[in-house]
């Protein structure tokens, strides 16, 4: 058995970046004080989403990473023994941002970041706008409970993202996320999209046989309703958790990583991989000619 005991921290925004980020060390204390080991904070998490509207202004929250964020981060999880996984609006040189993760192990030490790759650039999603294609390729980090891979919400819709994080060794996929729903849009239209969102990572877990870890924000921003629903798949696709689609909530779940191996036994995906025929991924569409 190789138990860890994740940390999940689903909640609402405001304006103000230190309010945020104060929130935030207070839910990671209490869920420290659970028994969280790994603990994943959402997208963005010291800002409102400011992604729905293409403002200049808002490259102003932007920080460097490491920076003032990490640095107070990281304190907190040498003094609670714990990892952190923190999402925030990076500043790397005049002109040039990306939506970045950090990952703070137990010690209090830095142990990297990883930029999102998949950039959307939609209605309420103007992310291209603001960020840069992530450059560091895909990342796992070696952290004191677990060697985890990250990736970042628009990232969860590529099963090539997961694949290539899996392969690199890491043994729980986690996804800090921020998405939900057009008010203006019909219920129907919501539910499907919520599902496939859902689904789609639980897909994930299912192919590469890890645990996935959706940690989703809450609440109503400029039109926005985020559907919350912040949730944690095994191997199999059974949910282990599932979040509220309305409130805060501070979640830990203990898993068992030492199943890992009777899963991809039972389901040997990645032995039958014909890595012989996969060439043509590369390419943006396979044409006849």
């Amino acid at each position: 058995m190789k138990n860890v005991k994740l940390g999940l921290v689903q909640m609402t925004c405001n304006a103000n970046k230190e309010d945020n980020l104060q929130k935030a060390i207070i839910r990671i204390k209490e869920a420290a004080a659970k028994g969280a080991q790994i603990i994943c904070l959402q997208e963005l998490f010291t800002s409102l989403y400011f992604c729905d509207v293409e403002d200049y202004d808002n490259f102003a929250l932007a920080e460097s990473i490491p920076g003032p964020s990490t640095d107070v981060l990281q304190q907190v999880a040498g003094e609670l023994g714990v990892v952190i996984i923190a999402s925030l609006f990076e500043k790397r040189t005049e002109g040039l941002y990306h939506n970045t993760t950090a990952v703070l192990d137990a010690d209090g030490s830095y142990l990297g970041k990883y930029r999102k790759m998949h950039i959307p650039d939609d209605p309420g999603f103007y992310e291209k706008f603001y960020f840069t294609p992530g450059d560091l390729g895909y990342k796992v980090f070696n952290t004191k409970f677990a060697k985890i891979g990250v990736l970042i919400c628009w990232d969860q819709w590529y099963p090539e993202a997961a694949r290539l994080t899996t392969l690199m060794g890491a043994e729980i996929l986690f996804y800090p996320t921020a998405i939900g729903w057009a008010t203006s849009q019909d219920q129907e239209t919501n539910e499907e999209q919520h599902n496939a969102w859902q689904t789609i990572q639980s897909s994930h877990a299912i192919a590469n046989g890890v645990h996935v870890v959706g940690v989703n924000r809450v609440g109503e921003e400029a039109g926005v309703k985020f559907w919350g629903g912040s949730f944690i798949s095994n191997p199999f696709g059974k949910l282990l958790y599932k979040g509220s689609v309305n409130d805060e909530e501070v979640h830990v779940q203990e898993i068992d990583l030492g199943k890992s191996d009777s899963y991809r036994i039972h389901w040997p995906f990645l032995r039958d991989r014909r890595i012989d025929s996969y060439s043509q991924i590369t390419k943006r569409f396979i044409d006849e000619d």
